[in-house]
């Protein structure tokens, strides 16, 4: 995990602002949805994909380290 070095402070409504900077670096534009994970002590913020990563097929797909992957895909993966 690399640390940003940037803080920002939790509003009365348990709002905050992610920086311009790390919105243009992970594509998150005005109305994309967030996921949020817990890990231990750990808030994980990750862009709401619907469907697998790779083909975008919304069937049947699972969770593998955090991404959603479709049962084809996986099986291809698991033969490289």
């Amino acid at each position: 995990m690399k640390s940003t070095g940037i803080t920002r402070p939790i509003d009365d409504l348990g709002r905050f602002v992610i920086p311009k900077e790390l919105r243009r670096s992970f594509e998150l534009n005005n109305n994309d949805k967030l996921e949020i994970y817990t890990e231990g002590d750990r808030i994980i913020l990750q862009k709401y994909v619907p469907g697998c990563i790779f083909c975008g097929e919304v069937e049947n797909v699972v969770l593998f380290a955090h991404k959603r992957v479709c049962p084809t895909c996986l099986a291809q993966l698991k033969n490289m």
